[in-house]
């Protein structure tokens, strides 16, 4: 299983970029744990203290000081988690993309696994004006959860909500529908912003019931019909011992797991 994980997001090597809502910290751990060789784990937004059970040194240094820390403790430890500090209670401060491509040339990373934004929780989001903050990056993984499609369209469900309603066209209590879900995924003002030449590689996680299932797979289909930058979408429960529930490609309509 660790090892499909990795082949299914092409996270071998590189610097991965996980975006979104929904599980983008589940993913990067499951991730970061099934990776065999040295991993760096970072964001480059604030972001929560890593927790133990990623299994990583932590470096928490200032901008200045990061790049030669971080390589040092590459030398000891295979998976390093690197952050620079905030005045925020319980929050670690971004690192800048250009730093994040430095540390994981100077580190010897195999992959260097990257938490791109925030979501506050809810299950679902579109981009602000500066938002994601991706470095150049080799794989750009975008995440919603398939709980919030069937639910009315408010602000307990969707981060960013004007933004949403304008790459969506949904309207203010609208139920969230595989179409809309399919738009957000396809546009350049939703999740294909900032991904540069980085392969697109969606996820939508939390699959709970059928019901969910049946539209994950519609949303999916729509989205790779909308956008060719789109690699494969991923259905999955990340935080299953087995994650993968399907895998949605033009050249394979569906793979399924379960």
């Amino acid at each position: 299983m660790a090892s499909e994980l990795l082949d299914l997001f092409q996270a071998r090597a590189g610097v991965v970029c996980i975006v979104g809502a929904g599980g983008k910290k589940t993913t990067l751990y499951r991730l970061a744990a099934a990776h065999p060789g040295k991993v760096g784990i970072t964001s480059t937004v604030l972001t929560p203290p890593f927790r133990r059970r990623l299994g990583a040194h932590v470096v928490v240094e200032a901008k200045a000081k990061l790049s030669a820390v971080v390589e040092r403790a590459a030398q000891t430890y295979d998976r390093v988690a690197f952050a620079t500090p905030c005045a925020k209670r319980a929050r670690l401060g971004g690192v800048a993309p250009q730093q994040v491509i430095e540390i994981h040339a100077r580190a010897g990373f195999d992959v260097t696994l990257v938490k791109g934004d925030g979501a506050r929780l809810k299950w679902i989001k579109a981009p602000r004006e500066d938002e994601p903050v991706i470095p150049p990056a080799t794989v750009v993984i975008p995440v919603l959860s398939a709980r919030a499609m069937g639910e009315p369209l408010s602000n307990k469900t969707t981060h960013r909500l004007e933004e949403f309603i304008c790459v969506t066209g949904a309207r203010y209590g609208d139920p969230i529908t595989p179409a809309m879900v399919a738009r957000l995924l396809a546009s350049e003002r939703g999740t294909l912003k900032h991904v540069g030449d980085a392969q697109v590689i969606a996820l939508i996680n939390m699959l709970d019931t059928p019901e969910q299932r049946a539209m994950a797979l519609d949303a999916a289909e729509q989205a790779l019909e909308l956008s060719p930058r789109i690699k494969r979408v991923i259905l999955a429960r990340m935080i299953d011992d087995d994650p993968i529930v399907a895998v949605v490609e033009r050249s394979n309509p569906e793979s399924t797991k379960q």
